[in-house]
């Protein structure tokens, strides 16, 4: 899956927890921090993205940024 289509829809659940998150302006490079995620965030975030994707993450993934969920989606989804 395009890393593109991918991150659109991460875009759209993070949205759900962020009201205040503009549409387009989610990048790799953005941190949960940035956002103002606690570990409970993180969490359901986690396991939304879970149901969404299909994919199983470990529960001691170390998420930084966006980037790390999107590289642990593409290799639990190939």
């Amino acid at each position: 899956m395009a890393n593109s289509e991918t991150l659109a829809r991460l875009e759209k659940i993070i949205s759900e927890y962020k009201d205040d998150l503009e549409p387009g302006t989610l990048t790799p490079e953005t941190t949960f921090e940035s956002l103002d995620f606690d570990s409970l965030d993180i969490v359901d975030m986690m396991m939304a993205c879970e149901d969404e994707f299909g994919v199983e993450i470990p529960e001691d993934a170390q998420l930084k940024t966006v980037q790390d969920l999107l590289n642990l989606i593409d290799k639990t989804e190939e």
